[in-house]
């Protein structure tokens, strides 16, 4: 165009960003059941959550990069807010959200693990290695997403701080980021909900003095 300006495409994504506006296209359905034989009722409601390990939530996202996206698990304790463990995937085999939970389980092991029923949560695999852990599973109401609030707002409070102001365009970029943004989350972030505390030092605390 004659008077036209050439401007970057990412310099345009991050300018609709900033103004909250976004592309409307269908995204990936991250909660179709497996099967309804392995849906599980919710146990949480009405209960105080008082503790570390007493009650973890799990969930999965999807992150754009510069070419398409990646999909993140996270595992929450809901009493600190401490992400426990997460993993990417560049597909949505179930096989990153068995070996997080292997590996988190390993160490730690909580009294009840939350998720929504969504296929990788719905399905033998996962609820088999639940049960042989001692693990009480719980799955959100169809439709009640906030069930899984907390999980949800974490999600939300790391695309807003990070995801949508940083342009991504590889895996390795985003596992640095996100080493660094959930680092310094756990360890340095004050939580309003923890009384201006950080959730590793909630959570290693009570830890540390259970071993003691």
């Amino acid at each position: 165009m004659e008077h036209g300006v050439v401007v970057n495409r990412k310099r345009i994504q991050r300018i609709m960003r900033d103004m909250g506006i976004y592309a409307i296209y269908p995204k990936p359905n991250l909660s179709r059941r497996y099967h309804a034989a392995h849906i599980r009722p919710y146990l949480l409601r009405h209960m105080d959550i008082t503790e570390p390990d007493q009650v973890w939530g799990v969930d999965i996202t999807y992150v754009h990069l510069g070419k398409g996206f990646m999909y993140l698990f996270v595992i929450i304790d809901w009493n600190s807010r401490k992400i426990v463990d997460y993993e990417l995937s560049s597909t949505l085999d179930k096989a990153f959200v068995l070996n997080c939970l292997r590996r988190a389980l390993n160490g730690r092991k909580p009294k009840i693990i939350n998720s929504d029923q969504g296929g990788h949560f719905t399905n033998p695999e996962y609820i088999g290695l639940l049960e042989k852990s001692g693990v009480k599973i719980s799955m959100d109401g169809k439709g009640q997403c906030r069930d899984n609030a907390r999980t949800e707002r974490f999600f939300r409070t790391l695309k807003y701080d990070t995801i949508y102001i940083q342009e991504v365009d590889s895996p390795r970029e985003l596992r640095h980021m996100l080493d660094d943004y959930i680092f310094r989350y756990n360890a340095y972030r004050p939580h309003s909900a923890l009384g201006g505390r950080r959730p590793a030092e909630v959570y290693d605390n009570v830890i540390n003095n259970r071993v003691a």
